[in-house]
């Protein structure tokens, strides 16, 4: 493996919950990083941001990591879960709540519920 694949695979095992996206959860650079990192913030979701934008291996070597081309990307326990379409849809149909449940991940559910409200 290489430096970056090994970082990227110890990060993503040793964090419940790892989001890789342009930018940090504080101030997202991207608006599908924004997205997805508004929903895990608005959820209270603790999780491990990793801004792509400050090394160029991990940048594209995340994309090698999941078979996936595009940031930002969820990792969940371990697993690859989606990029930003798949996370705004799991959130709405509820299935991010399954997923999170399913596999310990403490979150507002009143929060999750309130996100489906408004889009409804």
């Amino acid at each position: 493996m290489s430096d970056a694949t090994t970082q990227i695979d110890e990060t993503v095992k040793a964090n419940d919950v790892v989001l890789y996206m342009k930018g940090t959860k504080e101030m997202p650079q991207c608006g599908f990083s924004s997205r997805v990192a508004g929903v895990l913030n608005y959820m209270g979701v603790e999780y491990a941001d990793i801004n792509v934008l400050a090394d160029e291996n991990i940048r594209q070597g995340i994309k090698d990591y999941s078979d996936w081309p595009t940031i930002p990307q969820l990792y969940v326990k371990g697993e690859f879960v989606g990029g930003c379409d798949i996370i705004t849809e799991m959130t709405l149909s509820g299935e991010l709540d399954t997923l999170f449940d399913d596999n310990g991940v403490v979150y507002d559910k009143e929060a999750a519920h309130k996100i489906r409200e408004a889009n409804g």
